[in-house]
């Protein structure tokens, strides 16, 4: 299954033999005993310490039931041996699908007695299926031969009807909202939560009552507002399913209307023409398998997709093909949240079939129901939106790693004041331990999971602003770390305005010639090799095809009758009969059309053809002999060519015989027709955003499936590949493969030792669908070392392109894969950042907003003009204006409002349409300049993130030895200092999380991770600074304010030593925000952060205030004492040299070590 990855059942045990009880009645047991027989009351912190540990460790043991289902099932569960006496299932989906889950397995007992055992994990229903596959598998009837589908006649009675309903259930996408209490009970379990909360703990025990209750404030109000935007994003995809309408339905003999909420798998229903009226628009329902009528379906809701697809019923297809989903999907399934824009009603005689089955009362299409619920199309986006990442975060195994790396110093501070503090036999061993503690938990600062979000949700909320939606956000800084964008060719880098070249190879002759001049035949075949719809006067489908009929100067009439404006001899009007539609697999197109004989009521059945050239090929009976040639060149042209093919059927044929006819019988023994070459120029910024993706440190591919050398052409012209062109693996006599040019200059043998040979060729590298399977059969350490290098990837196949992804991941590589969300599906799925281009709302939108603003100022100008004018009936008239000016303007500028406030303060859900199921990315125009803006988007995200860790762990290293050593000295903060300074943090980094990307991407790469030389260095470096500062100031401090005694357990009382390490800790703070704020090149620098720089210039300017006592009313405020003139000096100098040494420190690092290098390929 794509959800689910593996289940294990298991039984609850008794709660008191739950892993957290037992065990640890025993623990303590024994370590009191062990207390009492060594220590005794003597040492009762002893005693104190070790029941604290096991307390700890009994909490954690709690808590890990929350955090993980796997150890929740080790500690309360034990496995089960069948599905028939297990209690729950441990269910664990795939990757980036979710998390695990402990549900519950549900046995009942069917109408026909039998037992039905299931499972629900993600709105999905698993049926165990006892009898054959011995496993759970969601069962829905969708891998039947089409003559079961061709003869169903609905449930025949309401027993069967039951039955059906308790195996698939109802088609119900219900979404039940869990209350605030209990979403918030999930969040105050995380592991940060709880680690947070116990750090206000010990610093409340430590008397800092402001900045504990400041901190856990500021903590819970971010995790209510969380769980606030996740109830509203829940009734917001609660709203986006479908609303039940009545619909009609074969059941038990006879149509009936039921509401659509309760149809079953298995049922026949009729579907009609949705209604455009707003408020009215119907959906359909379910996913549905065509039986009888036809067709034309708008999915780009669902895919992008803004062409309307014809869908045609299966009614005469071969029965004994097997229902397979991906590959029949485009032609025959209707998909559930699509919107019917045509149907043609079936006829009335279709045989084989009752009337009434055929014939619904409403005379709509006649479909089969495959799947309800959550399991249809619509109900996968929904749950991936719903289910697919729990929690908005960055980096979470190089946190954790980062914070270990942090805690050995910790670790080191913390045993650096046990070791001195309990060699004094009168200090109190609780404060001691409370300490050490303190300084351990200091590694993590309290901020940090918000600090991480913070960073991806500005991201979303950006990117969403500039049409670019995101259904998976931990794929935000991924973007930052690609080392390879790929791109598929055909209505991504070109447009889909096609342009018809002419016509080649009639007659021998080698010349273009106009579409209209050619032979009559080669007109017939452009006239009805199409899948055309008329649809309201108006031509809906391919582009492609639309040229060629435009070329062909015919008109299409809504019965499939292609009829030419000009006379001709030997061109009657051609009704289409029977298509078999293009497919990515077999790259071709057949139609049967039939011609009226002049004269006679009989008619002529011709067949017209037309595919990629090197397919139809052996289908001629007849080729010419400069067939390859002339096709080599036309496709150096850069056009895309395709081979036309015709034949007239013998006479005598029924129209019965005609639609039986399969497709092998069909498409062969054509006559040979030409090729027609249509160009698709490139999309207006297609050069400009390819520029400046490679001026970007990227590597680029091209993956299509049109023909290998128009792509080469295409990579020429947008410089994928040099000037040399390019190198084709193709296949010559015996069986041979050989790297030859395009021109056919050069060749290289598949060499695997000088494999070398080929990349210093100075050419770059072309693969075929069919060299991408013989290299991969080949030698597979030759593949992986030719692949990343191959700029250009032609005749692939959809799978074909989700494998060259799967393999360039394998490598190690980071890659990007931008296609049109239709085709590409698989290759955008696996893809680190896969973006879908979906071209279908955004105008809509930009209409709709410029008629909002537009229409207060026509309203402003005419009645200016009424105002020019003379006479009662038009002051009336003026009135009449303001005051349906007065009535509108409040309801535009509400809708406006709404509009905004739920862009800022929502920017993680993403609506249907804005999503697509192809991509996790998808945006709302055509244009390829979306990759930039994820690229800058993730850039900015990643080092934001990288900047926020360097700063926590100078913040951090700091604090480890201002609580250890100066600790020790006596050194303490007041409450209000403290709580200033966490508000200090907590600003900067609000203000750093919102930083915007630049407006061009740079040549520089970002680093791709925490662990690098340059971060670890200028975080060791800049702490040595700080290190030696506070150590001087410390010195020079108690020089001037000799102390006798030191009573660490005292009041805090105001000093010289407490206020020089509180400035100075200050300054340090502001210095780190300012020096590793990171800037140019790849965010808006520090000056144009407006709201990061006032602050901390506010900051540096509050400590200068501090230092010179020029206020002194704020030194008593917040307990600092007066500096001395020449100490004061002394504490300047000593911020001065910091902030220079640790900026002249970081930026020379940076120079030497700090930047991301592009991955070398071979």
């Amino acid at each position: 299954d794509a959800l689910v990855k593996e289940i294990t059942l298991y039984n609850k045990r008794p709660v008191w033999l739950h892993g957290y009880l037992v065990p640890f009645v025993l623990a303590y047991a024994g370590a009191g005993w062990f207390w009492w027989q060594n220590y005794g009351m003597e040492r009762y912190e002893v005693g104190i310490i070790i029941a604290a540990s096991i307390l700890l460790l009994q909490i954690l043991s709690v808590l890990s039931c929350f955090w993980s289902v796997h150890w929740r099932c080790w500690l309360t569960c034990t496995k089960a041996k069948s599905p028939q006496t297990a209690g729950f299932a441990k269910v664990v989906p795939t990757p980036h699908n979710g998390s695990s889950e402990l549900v519950p397995v549900s046995r009942q007992e069917s109408s026909n007695k039998d037992l039905k055992i299931s499972l629900e994990f993600q709105k999905v229903v698993y049926v165990y299926d006892g009898d054959e596959k011995k496993r759970f598998e969601a069962i829905f009837p969708v891998s039947e031969s089409f003559k079961f589908y061709q003869n169903y006649k609905g449930f025949q009675d309401e027993q069967e009807c039951n039955s059906a309903k308790e195996l698939y259930g109802n088609n119900q996408m219900g979404m039940v909202i869990p209350e605030f209490k209990e979403l918030f009970q999930e969040r105050a379990t995380a592991p940060f939560f709880v680690f947070q909360v116990f750090c206000v703990v010990l610093w409340c025990l430590d008397e800092y009552w402001y900045y504990s209750l400041f901190t856990l404030f500021m903590l819970i109000t971010f995790e209510a507002s969380l769980v606030w935007q996740q109830l509203r994003n829940m009734s917001e995809i609660r709203k986006m399913g479908n609303k039940p309408y009545p619909i009609n339905v074969f059941r038990s003999r006879k149509w009936r209307q039921i509401p659509s909420d309760e149809l079953v798998a298995g049922d026949v229903i009729s579907v009609t023409r949705s209604s455009s009226l707003p408020g009215e628009e119907r959906q359909v329902p379910c996913d549905l398998l065509l039986l009888r009528g036809r067709l034309i379906v708008d999915e780009a809701m669902l895919t992008g997709e803004s062409i309307p697809q014809m869908k045609e019923p299966v009614e005469s297809v071969d029965s004994d093909t097997i229902l397979d989903l991906p590959t029949h999907t485009r032609v025959h399934i209707v998909s559930g949240g699509t919107r019917i824009v045509q149907h043609d009603p079936p006829a009335r005689s279709s045989a084989g079939v009752k009337e009434g089955a055929s014939r619904p009362p409403d005379n709509g299409c006649v479909g089969f129901v495959l799947r309800t619920g959550f399991s249809t199309s619509q109900g996968k986006l929904l749950r991936t939106i719903l289910f697919g990442v729990k929690r908005v975060t960055a980096n979470n195994l190089e946190t954790f790693a980062f914070i270990l790396f942090l805690l050995i110093f910790a670790i080191a501070a913390s045993s650096y004041v046990w070791v001195v503090g309990s060699a004094d036999p009168n200090r109190s061993r609780y404060k001691l331990i409370l300490n050490c503690v303190l300084i351990l938990t200091s590694v993590v600062p309290p901020e940090l999971p918000i600090e991480l979000s913070l960073a991806v949700n500005s991201s979303l909320l950006a990117l969403s602003k500039l049409h670019v939606f995101c259904t998976e956000p931990f794929r935000i800084p991924f973007a930052g770390k690609i080392d390879i964008c790929c791109f598929d060719k055909t209505g991504t880098l070109t447009s889909d305005s096609l342009v018809v070249e002419g016509i080649a190879g009639n007659e021998n002759s080698n010349e273009l010639c106009e579409v209209t001049a050619a032979p009559i035949n080669t007109q017939k075949v452009l006239a009805t090799c199409h899948a055309l719809i008329n649809m309201d006067d108006e031509l809906v489908g391919d582009p492609l095809e639309q040229a060629m009929l435009k070329a062909v100067d015919c008109n299409l009439t809504k019965g499939d009758v292609a009829i030419p404006k000009r006379k001709l001899p030997g061109f009657q009007p051609l009704k289409v009969v029977q298509r078999f539609h293009f497919s990515s697999l077999l790259k071709r197109m057949s139609v049967i059309a039939s011609q009226e004989e002049l004269g006679s009521v009989n008619h002529t059945y011709h067949i017209t053809t037309k595919g990629a050239a090197e397919i139809l090929k052996p289908m001629f009976s007849d080729i010419p002999e400069n067939y390859d040639e002339l096709h080599q060149s036309l496709s150096q042209r850069g056009a895309r060519v395709l081979a036309l093919g015709f034949r007239t059927l013998e006479k005598g044929l029924s129209s019965q015989d005609v639609r039986s006819l399969k497709r092998d019988e069909v498409e062969k023994d054509l006559t040979f027709a030409g090729f027609i070459i249509v160009s698709s120029p490139l999309k207006h910024d297609s050069k400009a955003v390819m520029r400046e993706i490679r001026h970007a440190s990227h590597h680029v591919t091209m993956i299509t499936g049109d023909n290998p050398l128009t792509a080469c052409h295409v990579g020429r012209v947008l410089r994928f590949c040099g000037k040399e062109g390019c190198l084709i693996l193709t296949m010559i006599d015996d069986n041979r493969w050989v790297w030859k040019s395009v021109g056919g200059q050069d060749s290289f043998e598949v060499d695997t030792e000088n494999w070398k040979l080929v990349l210093k060729s100075g050419y770059d590298l072309c693969l075929t669908g069919d060299g991408l399977s013989y290299l991969e059969n080949f030698d597979s350490k030759y593949f992986g070392r030719i692949l990343p290098n191959v700029r250009i990837f032609a005749r692939v196949s959809p799978k074909q392109k989700e494998q060259i992804i799967t393999s360039l991941k394998q490598l190690g590589l980071n890659v990007l894969m931008c296609g049109d969300g239709t085709n590409d599906v698989g290759a955008l799925k696996h893809a680190h950042v896969g973006v879908a281009l979906l071209s279908n709302t955004p105008e809509k939108l930009r209409k709709k907003q410029e008629e909002v603003e537009n229409k207060p100022e026509v309203g402003k100008s005419s009645s200016q003009d009424l105002v020019n004018e003379n006479g009662k009936s038009k002051a009336k008239n003026k009135m009449q204006q303001q005051q349906q000016r007065q009535t509108d303007l409040p309801r535009r500028a509400k809708k406006l409002r709404e509009l905004m406030d739920q862009m800022e303060n929502d920017p993680q859900l993403v609506k249907m349409g804005d999503a697509s199921i192809a991509a996790p990315f998808s945006y709302k125009l055509s244009s390829i300049i979306a990759i930039c803006h994820i690229i800058k988007q993730g850039r900015c995200t990643l080092v934001t993130t990288l900047q926020m860790f360097k700063i926590l762990a100078l913040n951090a290293l700091v604090l480890a030895y201002s609580q250890s050593v100066l600790y020790l000295d006596g050194v303490k903060f007041s409450d209000s200092q403290a709580t200033l300074q966490g508000l200090l943090l907590a600003g900067c980094f609000l203000f750093i999380s919102r930083s915007k990307p630049l407006k061009v991407l740079s040549k520089l790469r970002p680093m791709p991770n925490i662990f690098n030389s340059y971060t670890i260095l200028t975080i060791i470096c800049q702490f040595g600074v700080h290190f030696y500062s506070l150590y001087f100031l410390v010195s020079q401090a108690k020089l001037r304010d000799p102390r006798e005694s030191i009573d660490v357990e005292a009041e805090f009382e105001a000093n010289l030593l407490n206020s020089t390490v509180y400035v100075l800790s200050l300054a340090t703070q502001i210095i780190t925000f300012g020096v590793n704020y990171r800037g140019h090149p790849f965010m808006e620098s520090l000056r144009d952060n407006k709201a990061l720089l006032y602050s901390l210039m506010g900051a540096f300017g509050f400590m200068l205030v501090l230092v010179t006592d020029c206020v002194p009313d704020i030194n008593d405020q917040f307990q600092v004492v007066h500096f001395e003139h020449e100490f004061r000096t002394v504490v300047l100098q000593v911020i001065g040299s910091i902030l220079l040494s640790t900026w002249c420190i970081d930026r020379g690092l940076r120079f030497i070590l700090g930047s991301g290098k592009l991955r070398s390929l071979w």
